[in-house]
């Protein structure tokens, strides 16, 4: 749906965040007197009001009746579809859309590459423009990782590397527009609470290659679940598997040919180097030169709260991974610090994951202390409990993030790293994830501003 075509009809917004905030200046920038309903928190109320919009109306109450009362809401990414006001309202005739849909729909023409997956999407994402600009391709960086599409729209770039959540998959499939190339990094179980399932989650992901249709899909061929796809509609170009990119051990090769050491890349932990083997089928999938380009990954700089190194302080380490939202992705940052002694501070808000599968695993990459925190805190550490004892690791409980640094600070008596790797969203106590980073960063001793921004963000060169 293009913006144009909302007019005439009864448009309501939903959401006040920098999504619904895009959405509204894009809707103005098209359609300056349409009439328009802002649903939004009472805390944001004030400020969409400040705005001084006649045509805008903001509430509060978001009820089914409400959201029934429009022919389309354009709604922010966070707000799940599958809210019972929503299905009641789409039931009705409500038809929801995204500010992504809306930006796809404006751009039908431009050559985008969309990069999804459980992790990992934000620095393959990242990565690939990093490659691409350096091959003096004007590239635009942008899409879940902190720069709405709409922000962009009246923009120009040869291509655009956009990170899609599983929120704004679907966004895709129902733009009605194919993208050129589709990236998956992996699949397993996140925001369960948000999607109403694992079944969901996984088809609402997937949704980027099924429905989406793009021209050229680059899997993860480790993944199972994406090796079983069949993508009738699309070209598969696979890397992690001896065909194609891939490493071996710290070597990455095309095929039989050595490219690269990639130990000189700035991305910690092997499993994040894997990223390098999706951006470079990637850049293939668009035609390029990958090998000539690859690098020059070397002179990528990392992103803020993904394993990320703030500095030491009395002997202690302290590494930034708020960006861990699940269990997986704790145990992958645990075997990059493999051999070291490590305090981990795990737990947040509880969607329901299963812990039991980092329960048997952890006793293979043992850390010396685990602290948990956080809503689910309580359950992570009665499953932690005895696996404690069998494999001796010193397991704490802390009320929250700030106890959890101290008790980890105790517990080392100045050697060795406090890794923020939670497995678990940070809602409750913190905005997200990067609210949660920043504030770990003050109790560590560091400034927040200097390790909090992500660089290359927009359109360059």
């Amino acid at each position: 749906m293009r913006i144009s075509q909302l007019e005439g009809r009864r448009v309501a917004l939903w959401g006040w965040g920098r999504e619904g905030r895009a959405a509204y200046r894009a809707i103005r920038s098209r359609l300056p007197q349409l009439p328009l309903t802002l649903f939004c928190s009472a805390d944001e109320a004030a400020d969409a009001s400040a705005a001084g919009d006649g045509a805008l109306s903001v509430e509060t109450d978001a009820s089914a009746g409400r959201l029934s009362a429009f022919d389309i809401v354009v709604k922010s990414p966070g707000i799940s579809p599958y809210k019972p006001e929503a299905l009641i309202a789409a039931h009705e005739g409500t038809r929801f859309v995204g500010g992504t849909a809306l930006w796809f729909a404006e751009r039908p023409d431009a050559r985008t590459v969309c990069v999804t997956g459980t992790k990992g999407k934000s620095t393959t994402t990242a990565l690939l423009a990093h490659l691409l600009r350096a091959g003096g391709h004007r590239t635009a960086l942008c899409g879940n990782i902190g720069l709405p599409l709409l922000e962009l729209l009246e923009d120009e770039a040869e291509l655009w590397a956009i990170e899609l959540s599983s929120y704004q998959t679907r966004d895709v499939a129902g733009s009605g527009v194919r993208p050129h190339v589709a990236v998956v990094t992996n699949i397993f179980p996140e925001h369960l609470d948000w999607h109403g399932g694992e079944q969901r989650y996984v088809e609402d992901k997937l949704a980027l290659l099924t429905e989406g249709k793009p021209r050229i899909a680059v899997l993860n061929a480790q993944d199972r679940r994406l090796a079983a796809l069949s993508l009738p509609d699309s070209e598969a170009r696979w890397f992690g598997r001896e065909d194609g990119w891939h490493l071996r051990g710290d070597d990455l090769f095309r095929g039989e040919d050595f490219v690269f050491d990639t130990r000189a890349v700035a991305l910690p932990g092997r499993h994040n180097r894997g990223n390098l083997c999706a951006v470079l089928a990637a850049i293939e999938a668009l035609g390029f030169d990958a090998a000539s380009l690859a690098p020059l990954a070397r002179d990528f700089v990392p992103l803020p709260h993904r394993l990320q190194t703030l500095g030491a302080r009395d002997g202690i380490a302290y590494v930034n991974d708020s960006i861990s939202t699940t269990p997986h992705a704790s145990l992958a940052a645990l075997d990059v610090f493999r051999g070291r002694r490590v305090a981990i501070l795990l737990g947040g808000h509880d969607r329901g994951i299963d812990w039991s599968d980092f329960a048997l695993a952890i006793g293979a990459n043992t850390p010396a202390v685990v602290v948990t925190m956080g809503q689910n805190g309580p359950r992570i550490h009665d499953l932690l409990s005895g696996v404690a004892r069998t494999a001796g690791f010193r397991l704490l409980h802390a009320e929250d993030l700030e106890q959890a640094v101290a008790q980890a600070r105790a517990a080392l008596a100045g050697e060795g790293v406090i890794l923020l790797s939670p497995g678990a969203p940070s809602f409750g106590p913190y905005r997200d994830y990067t609210h949660r980073g920043r504030h770990f960063a003050r109790l560590a001793g560091f400034d927040p501003d200097i390790i909090a921004s992500i660089p290359g963000l927009g359109i360059s060169p």
